[in-house]
């Protein structure tokens, strides 16, 4: 299972949100391409990208960034991006840029049929995130809540040829209060593609509750404001996936 460190960016800047909250932003550093290289030399193989700025906006927002990313980690890590996705186009500049796969959230859940395409143009590439308050799904930065239940959209999508499903319970992100593995163990279970899980990891104790259900399905957990804020070290949590 992959321990899989977050770079969410806001103006140019390696921030952590609380429960999606623009306003309760904390900036961990004013270099994002510096922290994606200390992930590597921590060990990092993979590393998840949120353009937080893009995700409200409907359109890349901090692309200069990126790039930046993806020269400083070079081919030995691997990225996945989020936010902001809305056309093929900009999937295929991300793809051009070195973004190994990108992840649709919004667009997904507003126009299915953009994700249909994306999945037929870009195999292999595309991974849908899937954010969720009590089963349910919400959009928009997490500013708005669908009545779509979040296992028939992961079922439904899953048909269209998405690689893996990022989920994460919108509850918990953020607030360092534990990982909800009932949900995604529930999600996973139901699934033939990995589930990735995202939202309130805090210890080392959370990524094993989760390596311990490694087998139903979860490829691995994405961390973000328990490894700023010193709550979970990198290196013991990759050694404990092993």
């Amino acid at each position: 299972m992959l321990v899989i460190p977050a770079i969410d960016l806001k103006d140019g800047h390696c921030v952590r949100l609380q429960q999606g909250d623009m306003q309760a932003a904390t900036v961990f550093s004013e270099d994002p391409a510096a922290m994606a290289r200390h992930w590597r030399e921590q060990g990092a193989t993979r590393i998840h990208i949120v353009d937080l700025n893009g995700a409200f906006a409907g359109r890349p927002e901090n692309e200069p960034s990126i790039k930046a990313i993806v020269e400083a980690v070079g081919p030995d890590v691997k990225l996945q991006l989020g936010g902001g996705i809305r056309d093929l186009d900009t999937i295929e500049r991300y793809l051009d840029d070195g973004i190994s796969w990108v992840i649709i959230g919004t667009a997904a859940v507003k126009n299915p049929g953009f994700l249909h395409d994306a999945c037929n143009a870009f195999p292999g590439q595309v991974i849908v995130g899937l954010d969720a308050r009590e089963g349910k799904v919400a959009t928009d930065g997490w500013s708005k809540m669908t009545k779509h239940d979040v296992i028939d959209l992961a079922k439904k999508f899953e048909g269209y040829g998405v690689e893996a499903v990022v989920y994460t319970d919108i509850g918990r992100d953020g607030m360092l209060t534990g990982v909800n593995v009932e949900a995604t163990v529930n999600l996973a279970r139901v699934l033939t593609i990995p589930v990735i899980a995202s939202g309130g990891i805090h210890t080392v104790a959370d990524i094993l509750a989760l390596k311990a259900v490694e087998g139903e399905g979860i490829m691995g957990a994405i961390a973000g404001r328990s490894l700023y804020e010193g709550t979970l070290d990198f290196k013991a949590a990759v050694a404990a996936c092993k």
